[in-house]
């Protein structure tokens, strides 16, 4: 049996998320739908969705908004917008936030479900080049796992973003400043304390290879042997 596809629907208007959700359902997706924007982030976090579809006007947390908040968790899941709103500015307010499709209200079914395939298979294309070995580990920086012996663990996104750095600098010096710049934003102290707990999180993933270290270069940075 094929496997089903994990989608988050965000709905607000009941009738019309359960006809979305009902066609989705008979197409070979999981459908967890939310009526409001926290909901649907919390479903988020519980479920690992492999696609969103988004309403952007939501009672308690409207899809922009839900959206730059995923975005700082995971930067590869696709997300489709669902609006009324059709001037250039709200498009463009939704790809600034993260989104990498938008369709107008009233819309087909079989429009949407074109839109979610061509997505699903754009980031399954993607996929094929994101395999990164370490040591005996494959890390997949876009689906944010890291895989030993065929056992895959789910990274957090501050995990894989760390990880994929030290990869494309494998037995190199990994700037401190600029990494933290680019992760964190600021290189004060508690960022910088804050980078150290995720550096030891990832010792600690990646000790079933024991040819595989993350130095600390005191002053200049981390170097990832293997």
């Amino acid at each position: 049996m094929t496997k089903k596809i994990k989608l988050l629907l965000a709905e607000d208007e009941p009738s019309l998320g359960q006809i979305i959700k009902e066609s989705l359902e008979t197409r070979n997706f999981e459908v967890f739908h939310a009526e409001n924007g926290e909901e649907a982030h919390n479903i988020f976090i519980k479920e690992h969705p492999e696609i969103l579809v988004l309403d952007v006007m939501m009672p308690k947390k409207d899809g922009f908004t839900l959206a730059k908040e995923i975005r700082e968790e995971n930067n590869s899941v696709p997300i489709i917008f669902l609006t009324a709103k059709s001037q250039t500015k709200d498009v463009l307010e939704g790809f600034q936030h993260g989104g990498n499709d938008y369709l107008k209200k009233p819309f087909s079914m079989e429009e949407l479900i074109v839109r979610i395939h061509a997505l699903l298979n754009r980031i399954n294309l993607k996929t094929d080049t994101s395999r990164i070995s370490i040591g005996k580990f494959i890390f997949n920086h876009t689906k944010q796992t890291l895989t030993h012996q065929n056992h895959s663990e789910l990274l957090t996104h501050k995990e894989s973003e760390l990880l994929y750095h030290l990869s494309q600098k494998k037995n190199e010096i990994l700037d401190r400043t600029f990494i933290l710049k680019k992760l964190w934003g600021d290189d004060d102290f508690f960022n910088a304390r804050s980078m150290d707990v995720f550096i030891s999180k990832l010792r600690k993933k990646l000790k079933k290879d024991e040819s595989i270290q993350i130095i600390n270069i005191r002053g200049f940075g981390y170097k990832l042997m293997c």
